[in-house]
């Protein structure tokens, strides 16, 4: 599981919070820590039921945006490669040797789109989305000057009111024109249905991935009826997976918070009204923060502010306690309630974050720990790549 990097002159509290081999207990902070076991459990898991459902799984490099957990997903996981929304993050994770990179988005900048050509050269099956036909002959003509191949799905919007066509007759115009195409190969669908994956009730996201598979299905029966077969049919989050593996239409998964968990995702509600985050996925990442006043009698000041994690999906939780709670923060401080003082100055809070993506974008390692010790530390590898 160690990372390649070179940790070779990098000191402890200025270029990074920890080192291998470190005790968990001198880890500098604010910081991103993952609990391994945890991790490895949800990697596994996934897994197993993408595998015991007959489907692929791709998971989402734009969660955790590590070319080290998307290869701990492939080892442990079984996945088949990554998803990403941007050409620059696709193109760290073909650097850093997964096969098979979806930009699961539209790209229509022609300096990206010369990127994207040329990403096949560093040994990656290269994919991307299109809504327009006006986007093909551009893919086309940068497939053509670099003699590569890109493959392409066509985007549904199946209900997340973004990206995608809403007709029939539009996926078949482009899947068409795709196979028409030099340089380009039709592969499939993109129909991902972001719009309900954190809605609370189960049977709420059931109701609404119905209309989406009674859509998808209409458009892959029309396509097959004229000699088009997809290779993908891809969609699925964590908050809706289960539904797509049973739906007789989708054949890959693309679910990324499972691996991390977070807050957010946390509170929504399994088949049998219970949260998924206390039984189906466990917590694995985690803001590590220390108190560093306890001025107050009734709140402890923590070093772990917005500067430390994206706050748009709620504040952090802290993780494992009841006497404690995380209620205000500011750029470099966070404010927890603490009305037994039970804390004192230098303690350490695990808080799981809010959103567990823009968390992770806002900081440059995981330090992964097992057993008190900090047994890896990984780079962030595409933070920043937002181009």
């Amino acid at each position: 599981m160690n990372s390649h990097t070179n940790f070779e002159g990098l000191e402890v509290g200025y270029d990074i919070p920890a080192l291998p081999g470190m005790d968990e207990a001198d880890i500098q902070t604010p910081c991103l820590v993952l609990d391994l076991d945890a991790l490895e459990r949800n990697i596994k898991k996934m897994g197993d039921f993408a595998k015991s459902r007959g489907m692929r799984h791709r998971v989402h490099g734009k969660m955790h945006k590590s070319v080290d957990v998307a290869l701990l997903q492939e080892r442990l996981g079984g996945s088949v490669g990554v998803c990403c929304q941007k050409v620059s993050e696709a193109e760290v994770f073909a650097r850093g040797g997964i096969k098979d990179v979806l930009v699961s988005n539209q790209v229509r900048d022609l300096a990206k789109i010369d990127r994207l050509a040329r990403m096949p050269k560093l040994g990656a099956r290269v994919l991307c989305c299109v809504d327009d036909l006006a986007n093909v002959a551009d893919l086309s003509a940068a497939a053509m000057k670099h003699g590569t191949q890109i493959e392409v799905l066509v985007e549904i919007d199946c209900g997340a009111g973004r990206c995608g066509v809403t007709t029939t007759a539009a996926v078949v115009a482009l899947a068409q024109a795709l196979e028409a195409a030099p340089g380009l190969k039709f592969a499939g669908i993109q129909a991902y249905q972001g719009a309900m994956q954190h809605m609370d009730k189960y049977e709420d996201r059931r109701a609404k991935l119905e209309i989406a598979v009674a859509q998808v299905k209409d458009a892959v029966d029309t396509l097959k009826a004229s000699g088009i077969e997809c290779d993908i049919v891809g969609g699925g989050g964590t908050g809706s997976y289960y539904f797509e593996s049973t739906s007789g239409v989708y054949n890959e998964l693309q679910c990324g918070s499972y691996a991390f968990m977070d807050a957010d995702y946390g509170r929504i509600l399994d088949k049998d009204g219970k949260r998924i985050d206390q039984g189906e996925w466990e917590n694995a990442l985690f803001i590590l923060t220390s108190v560093m006043s306890h001025a107050k009698a009734d709140k402890a000041i923590v070093d772990a502010g917005l500067k430390a994690q994206s706050v748009d999906s709620g504040l952090p939780v802290v993780f494992g306690r009841t006497d404690v709670k995380y209620v205000k923060c500011s750029d470099e401080h966070g404010v927890v309630e603490d009305f037994q003082g039970v804390l004192k100055v230098n303690d350490k809070l695990r808080l799981v974050p809010g959103h567990c993506d823009p968390t992770c974008n806002v900081h440059d390692w995981y330090v992964g720990v097992r057993g008190g010790k900090v047994e890896v530390v990984w780079p962030v590898s595409a933070r920043g790549k937002a181009y």
